[in-house]
């Protein structure tokens, strides 16, 4: 009996890391490049900061996964991870300083891992962020063969003075809605459900309402909102933002408000994506539910002072961004009302 035969190959997950080393190191920080050799990440804070607040996250892609793995195509999903960890702390005015990967895998997995790892990486390079080590664990009572489990941690800063918290949030303050690409990274568990199992959809199907196959609609990447915003953070632009992740809307949104202010959301201000309408229409879902799940075609809200809605709405449109004025905050109970 050997460690190998029970299911665990440490010289095929050596030479996996190596690989590893190679398509991590354009992420890594350069001021220390020797680090993936170590048993920690390292990363010292540059003096510009006269009062930082580091602030972290975590999070994983979800049974996203199981898609990638059906269509045999891994990469994006590191895109996914990284994007959604650099929103989530992106909320709070942070930018990003360092990540870290953990991938849990069953047999016949570890040839995922150099693909799972260029997508961490480039988005890594693409939000400025250094990517400082990980986990490869081999699960194989965990996980079948060519299975595997996707999650990141990543740490950012922001002066003090600068942190986003929505305590100045409100009446009188304008939503405006950043589009999504799709479905991001949540609601999969349904939406597989609806077009794969009740629908029998094939995968590599030519859907002509979204324009694409089916696997590239739900293997669209997570959209990632940095670049864009952190021009505005810097002007103090931005009182609040809301990740549109896991509960939608409502389920965000309300994370952000304080006491003594309602926002109301018009559901008629942006176009749903079709790809959230096919699997309203095929599951038989009705639309409370569907906004509780999905993003519905928003996958950042920020609120803004009304002065500054057009000005804003200007410069991330040239940017690239699809922006909406979706509502408003107006005084009541602390509530998210979607109106229509």
């Amino acid at each position: 009996m050997s460690y190998k035969s029970a299911g665990v190959d440490i010289s095929w997950a050596d030479r996996i890391k190596q690989k590893i080393k190679k398509l991590a190191r354009p992420a890594v920080s350069s001021r220390f490049p020797g680090q993936l050799n170590g048993f920690g990440g390292f990363f010292p804070l540059d003096k510009k900061y006269k009062n930082p607040v580091l602030i972290s996250s975590t999070d994983g892609v979800g049974t996203k996964l199981k898609v990638a793995i059906l269509a045999k195509k891994h990469d994006t999903m590191g895109e996914d991870l990284v994007n959604h960890c650099v929103n989530d702390i992106l909320v709070h005015g942070a930018s990003p300083l360092f990540f870290l990967d953990y991938i849990a895998c069953g047999r016949d997995t570890l040839q995922f891992v150099p693909e799972i790892l260029a997508g961490l990486s480039r988005a890594c390079q693409k939000a400025g962020c250094a990517l400082v080590g990980g986990e490869t664990a081999q699960l194989p009572e965990f996980y079948n063969p060519g299975e595997y489990d996707l999650a990141g941690f990543i740490v950012g800063v922001v002066e003090k003075d600068k942190v986003i918290d929505g305590r100045k949030i409100k009446a009188g303050d304008q939503l405006l809605g950043l589009a999504s690409s799709g479905l991001h990274t949540n609601g999969y568990t349904l939406a597989r459900k609806v077009l794969f199992e009740k629908a029998r959809f094939p995968l590599n199907r030519y859907i002509p309402e979204l324009k694409c196959t089916l696997k590239e609609e739900l293997l669209k990447i997570h959209r990632c909102y940095l670049l864009n915003l952190l021009p505005l953070l810097a002007q103090d632009k931005i009182k609040g933002m809301a990740h549109i992740t896991g509960g939608g809307i409502e389920g965000n949104l309300i994370r952000i408000l304080p006491q003594g202010v309602e926002a109301r959301v018009d559901l008629d201000s942006w176009m749903v994506p079709p790809v959230f309408k096919l699997i309203q229409r095929v599951g038989k879902i009705d639309a409370a539910e569907m906004y509780k799940t999905f993003n519905m075609g928003i996958g950042m809200i920020l609120v803004v002072r009304e002065k500054d809605v057009r000005g804003l709405t200007v410069r991330l449109s040239r940017a690239g961004e699809t922006v909406y004025h979706i509502g408003e905050i107006v005084r009541g109970k602390r509530s998210v009302k979607l109106e229509r």
